[in-house]
């Protein structure tokens, strides 16, 4: 299997199992070693009292880009750490896209970077740190 290969049926494995990801309308877009790109749009249940896109809803997307990125390699690898931090806001109907890239692999750790854009801007950035845990994917 080639490298693109493993990453497609290790984001098709995990993405049977998804229902989180699935249930809130997630799309993935692509991946490919160490990136993945997953979309959503934002329903009204996804807005806060402030009528903007939840912060939750914004970490999720960028938090099931980085899963798809980190486990692209067929090994399965959780999260041990994730930040994010929150630019502009995003309005009710708004597509986001988040991108993630992997920055460091090295052993059983690893770091993502995941963008999360409407349009084109970029609205949040998302670090998140990765462990290996044992175990094949696919």
């Amino acid at each position: 299997m080639t490298p693109d290969e493993l990453a497609r049926a290790s984001a098709d494995a995990m993405w049977s199992a998804d229902t989180a990801s699935r249930g809130l309308g997630m799309e993935l877009v692509d991946v490919s070693p160490g990136r993945a790109t997953v979309a959503m749009t934002l329903s009204d249940a996804m807005l806060n009292g402030h009528e903007i896109a939840h912060g939750g809803y914004i970490f999720t997307l960028a938090d099931s880009a980085f899963a798809f990125a980190c486990n692209s390699y067929g090994e399965r690898t959780v999260a041990v750490h994730c930040s994010i931090s929150f630019i502009k806001p995003a309005a009710r109907g708004d597509r986001l896209i988040a991108t993630a890239r992997e920055v460091s692999r090295v052993g059983r750790s690893g770091i993502y970077d995941v963008s999360v854009t409407v349009n084109g801007t970029v609205i949040a950035e998302f670090r998140g740190h990765s462990r290996t845990i044992g175990g094949s994917i696919v």
